[in-house]
């Protein structure tokens, strides 16, 4: 089968991200003796600086580890919603969703604190020889890639009219930053070289200076901008300016935590993901719902049966996801729930919104949720795409008169937005980590010019009403579309993989699973490249995380690779397809570990020519 590169294999160690200058760093690290939380860390930081569309400090990230010979265990870097968070306090401000930017969509930031302690806990290095790639980036330039420029002339004009500290550090002489053209953030590098200089003062101790850090991030200097910051007005998307709910208070408050893994066994293979406060388990349901007997893998039946058990279990997610309550995951993953659940794919496109009534509970969704599931708002045209879905919010202009503009999920020539980060990574001592950073765009809230970063908007993704398990809570976390993945073989972990894509993360990452576990392996270990190459698709049959929350019942996207007879039958059938470019679904990347021979693995997906593997 063509692949457009090889799987690579090696013995020392392996790295996939989403931009080769975190994967090189990464392998740095890992040349230079450290581990692959070493190397987990150094690359995330990185990113911040060379993907600042797709993620920030301020951000947030899942993190799935397993250390050699000890359990999976999840590294909560979501951060919760503030004190003043409150359906009350936003609802007297007239709103009815939560907006897609500005500072009132800003959670408590939980990135910095979860690379923290993987570093601490799990990791060998200093403080210092982590950041240091980071800060060289930021200092000095990196080439800067295509979407960072585009990103930022859809959103030229509310920089040089609301949000001016941003136009400052990325509207430069008037414009944009072209691709391949160096890009600083030297803010960012004197943040983040202070930040050493304190920590380092505090103790010669590494655990020490980590800790310092981490006091320095809630409670230093960091911790007072960030909080000065979201106390200021500025425009978001309700077309008006609103100061955000985030205090001192709250930051000074908020730890990452580490959890126990949600699994599930499947032929053999156990996953593992992140809980309820994710979208993760939505994926063990996909697998929960298959029957035993598979069709052909990649026929119309297979296609088919794939959107159609996605749809399931991400109306379950709707109806019983999220931190505000608590998840029944026994229930939802349980057989006898599945069978009855399967029971509801017929051959035909379904168009309805349906959660099941895992233990006999009643199932209830937001009314805006009923209302753009019955076509009354938010989901748009028969045939549009669902905008806003599956992408951070990008607005367009200053929000005057009305809401700024959505730019649209797949954009004409057919390749999506993405919206997220992902980084994999192996060593030769058998730890295996996947995280995928995420929050904090450069478009989600104006910098703050004292850090050379803004704040975070994943409240947006909690609903502005009472009762429900995704509520907008205080203290609790707002449901997340992050959702790294590591999958176990005899209870030892073997893969670990992740994409960004919000909402469409667990529909990609499945077929990518199945692609890695129903086809045959090459050169003697497990063909990822041929997995992550394999045409994709997603649907958006389901309430998007993103604001303003719509869906596209029946809506189909698919690669034009999928074959001219399969996009037929899938219309035939009911599906309401769009075909995209043949390069246009999906951005996995993917690191492998063969625990009888110790011959690692590592791919990384060529859309948008960005993401890349690197090892030996």
């Amino acid at each position: 089968m063509f692949t457009t590169r090889p799987t690579l294999q090696g013995t020392f160690g392996m790295a996939a991200t989403t931009h080769w200058l975190a994967s090189q760093s990464a392998m740095a690290v890992l040349e230079d003796g450290g581990n692959a939380f070493d190397a987990a860390v150094a690359a995330g930081f990185v990113l911040h600086v060379v993907e600042p569309h797709l993620n920030g400090p301020a951000g947030e990230v899942p993190i799935l580890l397993a250390p050699a010979g000890g359990p999976v265990r999840v590294l909560c870097g979501q951060g919760p919603a503030p004190a003043g968070a409150t359906v009350a306090h936003y609802t007297s401000l007239g709103l009815d969703l939560v907006p897609g930017t500005g500072p009132l969509a800003a959670a408590v930031p939980g990135a910095f604190d979860a690379w923290m302690l993987l570093l601490r806990d799990h990791g060998t290095k200093s403080l210092a020889e982590v950041l240091r790639y980071a800060i060289g980036y930021a200092e000095h330039g990196h080439p800067a890639v295509e979407r960072i420029g585009e990103t930022v002339e859809t959103v030229r004009e509310l920089f040089e009219t609301e949000w001016t500290t941003s136009a400052a550090l990325y509207l430069r002489g008037g414009r944009a930053v072209r691709p391949g053209e160096l890009l600083t953030n030297r803010p960012l590098a004197a943040t983040w070289r202070r930040l050493l200089t304190e920590a380092e003062a505090a103790s010669a101790d590494r655990a020490a200076q980590i800790d310092a850090a981490r006091r320095i991030w809630r409670e230093g200097f960091i911790g007072e901008a960030l909080a000065d910051f979201a106390a200021r007005p500025a425009m978001d998307t309700s077309g008006e300016r609103h100061a955000g709910t985030l205090t001192g208070d709250d930051l000074a408050a908020f730890t990452a935590t580490y959890e126990e893994p949600v699994t599930h066994d499947w032929r053999g293979w156990t996953v593992a993901k992140a809980g309820g406060w994710t979208q993760g388990p939505a994926f063990l349901q996909q697998l929960a719902l298959l029957p035993e007997e598979l069709p052909a893998y990649g026929s119309p039946d297979y296609v088919h049966l794939l959107i159609e058990g996605c749809k399931l279990a991400m109306a379950d997610r709707e109806a019983w996801y999220g931190d505000a309550a608590d998840v029944p995951l026994t229930d939802l993953l349980g057989a006898d729930y599945n069978a009855a659940r399967r029971a509801l794919i017929g051959p035909g496109a379904s168009y309805a919104l349906r959660p099941g009534s895992p233990g006999g509970r009643t199932p209830r969704l937001s009314a805006h949720v009923l209302a753009a599931a019955a076509g009354e708002r938010g989901a748009g045209p028969a045939g549009a795409a669902a905008r806003g879905a599956g992408e951070p919010t990008v607005a367009r202009g200053t929000g005057r008169g009305e809401p700024p503009a959505v730019a649209p999920e797949v954009d004409r020539d057919g390749t999506t937005r993405g919206d997220t980060c992902h980084i994999d990574i192996a060593d030769r001592w058998g730890n295996l980590v996947s995280a995928t950073p995420s929050g904090g765009w450069l478009q989600s809230n104006p910098v703050i010019p004292a850090l050379g970063f803004p704040l975070g908007t994943r409240l947006q993704m909690a609903w502005l009403e009472e009762g429900l398990p995704n509520s907008l809570t205080p203290g609790r976390r707002p449901r997340t579309t992050l959702t790294p993945s590591l999958a176990l073989r005899d209870g030892v972990p073997v893969l670990a993989f992740g994409t960004p894509g919000g909402d469409q993360q667990d529909q990609w990452q499945l077929h990518f699973f199945l692609a890695v576990a129903l086809r045959p392996h090459r050169r003697g270990g497990l063909d990822l490249q041929g997995a992550i190459d394999a045409p994709n698709w997603h649907n958006d049959s389901f309430p998007g995380s993103f604001f303003p929350r719509a869906m596209r019942p029946g809506g189909v996207t698919v690669e034009s690779r999928l074959g001219e007879g399969v996009i037929g039958e899938l219309r035939r059938r009911g599906h309401d397809v769009t075909v995209g470019a043949p390069w246009s679904e999906g951005r996995l990347s993917a690191v492998g570990r063969d625990p009888e021979t110790g011959v690692l693995s590592a791919a990384a997906n060529p859309r948008g020519m960005q993401g890349y593997a690197v090892g030996r």
